[in-house]
């Protein structure tokens, strides 16, 4: 049997920003401290650590979206999620992310929820916090086009 699991984050930057960091290989990399090979294109793949989590991008709207087919490692065989994070902006130039994460097994829901939170929003946050104590607003904006 299958869970969705539902997280709502809310970030100190744009929605251009976050979503390059979840979406581009080299910032993903920076942010986890872990090897990422993610594709760019609907239909495109990614792999994430040491094949830890792989899958398919099923919808890409640059800042506003990312829909990918989802696997870990530890599902059954054959068994994809499907992952959606949605990014909204906010009025104070930050992010609100909704992260909805479908057919999860369910034995393994407490580890993924944590999984989310530990790898990727505990992890922005704090590249985020250190870049705007680190370099100019300009590079860490995603209004720079080495962003894209």
């Amino acid at each position: 049997m299958c869970k969705t699991i539902k997280q709502r984050v809310k970030f100190k930057s744009d929605p251009v920003t976050v979503y390059d960091l979840l979406a581009d290989s080299r910032k993903h990399a920076a942010v986890t401290g872990r090897q990422a090979i993610i594709s760019r294109k609907i239909g495109g793949t990614f792999t994430l650590g040491d094949s830890d989590v792989t899958g398919v991008n099923v919808d890409l709207v640059p800042g506003r979206r990312i829909v990918q087919a989802w696997r870990h490692r530890r599902f059954p065989e054959g068994v994809f999620s499907m992952a959606a994070v949605t990014l909204t902006p906010t009025a104070d130039g930050g992010t609100d992310l909704v992260l909805t994460h479908r057919g999860v097994p369910k034995d393994l829901i407490p580890e993924t929820e944590q999984a989310w939170r530990d790898q990727y929003w505990t992890k922005i946050k704090s590249y985020l916090a250190d870049a705007r104590k680190n370099r100019p607003p300009s590079v860490i904006s995603g209004s720079s086009a080495d962003n894209r």
